[in-house]
């Protein structure tokens, strides 16, 4: 007795531990008590056992005997190894996933974070491969480990699944950004407040395992992700696709199902069956009694599933004769998920009836804990002994709660459980649940138990998900006001919950749900007010779904509905409505909202927005006259703060009419509030205004880094129409800085579905392209391509500042007439927005047509204009083509030295095509010229450690960047040690002086 032992695990592996006292062993269950494995067993690695015959390994439930070697003989000695039973089952095979799980947590223990996937079919072994990932980073104490699970009966309550993971580290919220401590509270039904930001929720999540992560390198490991909400789900993957240099690894796993579950921006690794060698070995060791053409037919029907495989090997079908003549043994397989817990039916129908009822009770809310379980157990006439037979059949575990040996075994205990059970048990559900803690598991579960319409369940439905909109779960909030729609008696109360759930489905990113849930609401009701809700989400579903074109033509259309009934929804629906036809350069559409703007008074508050948005119609047909006075008034009401939809109005519309400065600071006030409170789906449309002003302005690298995030943001979001305009805008930035190949590959991706979704930005790219072509020296070319940018559909939005650009090329290609037209329009759009940027534009334009005899003034004058005020890179190409006409009229001094100015302000902008094309006019004088010079130090930056830099120049502590940025203080750490060589300086003090 109690002697101790290495032994042979199923897969070779030696195990072995002191012997810690002893437990008692069950018999054997999956051998049929056939080697008598009985008797009591040392909670380590060894025992002493009474009889038992052979040698063979044995399943059975974690902590217990997984192998055992018997010797024959009275008082015989049987060693054994404990460990799970599903690591057993499917590491066999495995060597490559966990070869790649090694890595993972390698790097994250030297600060190089990563995450990754695991997809497959139920019982292939994503769970197995988890536990083995938990176990290598326990193993040696090196590792902090969180550990979450999606469940499918929780999967709509909002942040159930996140706060299942870090609700055992709450008590470290005070050293988080506050904005992101209050809404993880608030998520998570800790605080009271207005509506959770879901960004800030996720930002929270990041900074949360950034600080686990600081004590020791952390793993984090979720189960099921399928099954989390959709909120945990966003926060997580938020989080794993910006940790950088955080000692972080992240592992999800999620089921292969027929509608994909996709774990965006995350490395995924594909889990197939076990090929067919490994299949055979993990059968016969799990059951080495199989006569052949059983054993043949279980390797054939699992496909190589590692739970198959152990399930149809151990079942009925194993145990009963075989008659291969049998028509109904040679039917095809069934699918392997269904086979399986067709198998898991048939061990729970053998249970007694009250067992049945006692997992189904179990089934039914998974998250329930132990003591709520057993109360509705005995409130329906069982006892907690009920859970006895599934217990010794492995079918649950129980401790603090129950947990099914596998979802398969949940599924079909719920499943085939008859439907006046189902009810029954969640009536008592509800019943048991309070009405204050529970409330919105009570209100499910009465769902779930009501199959008619009842406004009292209804009403219970909508107060949970008016909750789940205060925690910023949408998804949840909408799946919670459908069901109350289900349930409602009343027409228009239905009416009214489905158009709140297809909203707040837009909001959670399901396009399809919330389009079929508008048209539903739509199909109930003649109200204007719901009808006009309706139609504004299927015009938001068509902004990303087709075009802003298609989304203009309805939000017009409910506008049309509600304008003189509801002031307030009429003016958030034309605001959107010219928003969207003014990106799709609908200017038909824009006017059609200004007609209904016209007849329509505003509340207090969007009468300056009305106002501005009747500018653009203005400054679309042609009439800036009219148009400056209300765009520019606009800025001046939203200084100081307003609301964010006014202010990206004034944004867009002062780079219509050439306010880049104004604009550029009101844009960084509105871009520094919406990092500070999370709203990240602003991101990307302010920096679009940004980026654009700031391209404007000549300052490239800050361009590029709005550009960057912008993309990035959008793409994180969903948001496929922003990403495709941020992208048009960077193919014009390649064009700039003379990387033809980028920029023309770029074009060649982002150009046919940009025209399509962002018309203005899609413009932008063409006008890049023919700036490419303007600068090396591409005349005709040139001129073919800004020509139909300057009579396109945009050519009087931001595209009007092309037309310098089109004079050029015409000039140079010989059809100086051809640009007089468009050069008229651009006069009499700078005359009006009377700007000394577009006044100086103008003059060069002028000085390009001119005679010598007024050429040499209006280049003068266009000079001073843009040394003072136009930005480095217009005050180039000014000194370049000044330069090139006083080089022709052998005024060599004078051109020598615009010439070279122009030079060295195109190599600091890291534009070389310009430089070269401006060292090509001082080649002609017969100079060699200067070697060319490096790019300025903040052009050798990636767009993030530009970011990074310049808070870090303002003064922000690591800390307060990363909370601005949406990413953790390492990251931000990092960034800083890559570009301080990069732009020769050794600390952040340097910093201010250089940036």
């Amino acid at each position: 007795m109690g002697e101790t032992a290495a032994v042979e695990s199923a897969f070779g592996v030696a195990v072995a531990a002191p012997d810690i006292g002893f437990a008692e062993l069950g018999l054997c269950e999956c051998h049929r008590g056939q080697c008598g494995l009985a008797g009591r067993a040392a909670a380590g690695q060894g025992a002493a056992v009474e009889g038992g015959l052979g040698e063979h390994f044995v399943d059975v439930p974690v902590g217990v005997v997984v192998g055992c070697r018997v010797q024959p003989g009275p008082g015989a000695v049987t060693e054994f190894a404990t460990a799970d039973y599903g690591a057993r089952m499917s590491l066999v095979g495995r060597d490559v996933e966990q070869a790649r799980i090694q890595r993972l947590l390698t790097n994250a223990r030297d600060e190089r974070s990563g995450a990754l996937g695991l997809r497959g079919a139920a019982g292939i072994g994503k769970s197995v491969l988890l536990d083995h990932a938990v176990s290598i980073a326990e193993a040696e104490g090196s590792m902090h480990v969180v550990r979450g699970a999606g469940v499918e009966s929780d999967s709509e309550l909002a942040y159930g699944g996140l706060h299942q993971l870090l609700f055992p580290h709450l008590d470290r919220l005070d050293a988080l950004p506050t904005p992101q401590a209050t809404a993880l509270r608030c998520a998570f039904g800790l605080a009271e407040g207005d509506e959770a930001n879901r960004f800030l929720i996720s930002a929270g999540t990041l900074s949360l395992l950034a600080d686990l992560a600081e004590d020791a390198p952390l793993l984090c490991v979720v189960d099921d992700l399928q099954w989390l909400d959709q909120g945990s789900v966003e926060a997580l993957l938020f989080a794993a696709r910006r940790f950088v240099a955080d000692p972080i690894a992240m592992l999800f796993a999620v089921r292969e199902t027929s509608m994909p579950f996709e774990i965006a921006g995350v490395e995924v690794v594909d889990l197939s069956g076990l090929a067919a060698p490994d299949a055979a070995r993990l059968l016969d060791d799990h059951a080495p009694e199989l006569i052949e053409p059983v054993r043949t037919r279980v390797l054939a029907e699992s496909g190589g599933n590692p739970l198959a495989i152990i399930e149809l090997g151990s079942s009925r079908l194993a145990a009963r004769d075989v008659d291969e003549s049998d028509p109904a043994e040679q039917v095809g397989p069934l699918p392997v998920t269904r086979r399986v817990q067709e198998e898991f039916r048939h061990q729970i129908v053998e249970l007694p009836d009250p067992t049945q009822r006692a997992l189904l009770v179990a089934a039914a809310d998974t998250a329930a804990p132990l003591a709520t379980i057993l109360h509705v157990i005995e409130s329906l006439g069982g006892t907690p002994g009920d859970l006895a037979p599934a217990e010794r059949d492995r079918l649950v575990r129980i401790d603090s709660q129950i947990t099914f040996r596998h979802p398969l075994v949940r599924a079909a205990a719920y499943q085939d459980a008859p439907l006046h059970r189902r009810i029954e048990v969640h009536r008592a559900y509800a019943e048991a649940l309070r009405a204050d803690a529970d409330a919105d598991r009570r209100a499910w579960h009465l769902a779930a138990a009501t199959t008619t319409p009842d406004e009292a369940v209804a009403a219970e439905l909508e107060g949970a998900a008016e909750r789940a909109w205060h925690r910023g779960g949408a998804m949840a909030v909408s799946a919670a006001y459908e069901r109350a729609g289900r349930l409602s008696a009343d027409r228009e109360l239905k009416a009214r919950r489905i158009a709140r759930a297809s909203q707040a489905a837009f909001d959670a990113g399901k396009a399809d749900r919330a389009a079929r849930l508008a048209a539903e609401a739509l199909s109930l009701t003649t109200d204007p007010g719901i009808r006009a809700d309706a139609i504004y989400t299927r015009g938001a579903v068509e902004y990303e779904r087709t075009s802003p074109r298609a989304d203009a033509e309805l939000t017009i259309e409910a506008a049309a509905l509600v304008r003189d009934t509801d002031p307030e929804r009429a003016a958030l629906t034309l605001f959107e409505a010219a928003h969207a036809a003014r990106h799709g350069a609908a200017h038909d559409l824009l006017g059609r909202a200004a007609d209904l703007m016209r007849g329509f008074t505003p509340p207090e508050h969007w009468a300056p927005v009305v106002a501005a948005l009747l500018g653009w119609a203005e400054l679309f047909a042609g009439r800036p006259e009219l148009a400056v006075g209300p765009m520019r008034d606009l800025h001046t009401a939203t200084r100081g703060g307003h609301y964010l939809m006014h202010r990206i109005t004034a944004g867009f519309g002062g780079l219509m009419i050439a306010d880049d400065d104004r604009v550029i600071a009101g844009t960084e006030d509105m871009l520094a509030e919406v990092r500070a409170t999370g709203a990240l789906g602003w991101v990307p449309y302010t920096l679009n205004v940004l980026a654009v002003a700031r391209l404007f302005r000549g300052e490239f690298a800050d361009a590029r880094a709005c550009v960057a995030e912008g993309a990035s943001v959008s793409d994180e979001l969903g948001n496929t129409t922003e990403s495709l305009a941020h992208r048009s805008v960077e193919v014009w930035l390649h064009a700039v800085s003379g990387d033809e190949a980028r920029s023309r590959a770029l074009a060649e991706e982002v150009l046919p579905r940009a025209r399509a979704r962002h018309r203005v930005n899609a413009e932008i790219a063409a006008w890049g392209l023919g700036m490419l072509d303007l600068s090396a020296r591409r005349f005709g070319e040139a001129f073919d391509r800004l020509e139909r940018v300057s009579r396109g559909p945009a050519s009087r939005d931001l595209l009007v500042r092309a037309v310098p650009d089109l004079v050029e090329a015409a000039v140079r290609s010989g059809k100086p007439d051809r640009a007089h037209g468009p050069l008229a329009a651009f006069r009499h759009w700078a005359q009006h927005v009377d700007r000394p940027v577009a006044t100086g534009l103008v003059l060069r334009c002028r000085a390009l047509l001119a005679d010598d005899g007024d050429a040499d003034a209006l280049y003068a004058e266009a000079l001073r204009l843009h040394e003072r005020h136009g930005g480095p890179y217009e005050r180039a190409r000014t000194q370049l083509v000044y330069g090139e006409w006083l080089r022709r009229r052998r005024r060599r001094t004078e051109a020598r030295g615009h010439l070279a100015a122009a030079v060295s302000a195109f190599e600091r902008l890291g534009a070389e095509l310009w430089a070269e094309r401006a060292r090509g006019e001082l080649a002609a004088f017969g100079e060699r010229g200067d070697e060319p010079q490096r790019s300025g130090p903040l052009t050798l930056l990636t767009p993030q450690e530009l970011q990074v830099v310049r808070l870090a120049a303002d003064g922000h502590t690591n800390k307060e960047i990363a909370a601005q940025l949406f990413l953790s203080p390492r990251t931000v750490g990092h960034h800083l040690y890559k570009a301080y060589p990069k732009l020769g300086v050794t600390g952040r003090t340097e910093l201010a002086h250089l940036v």
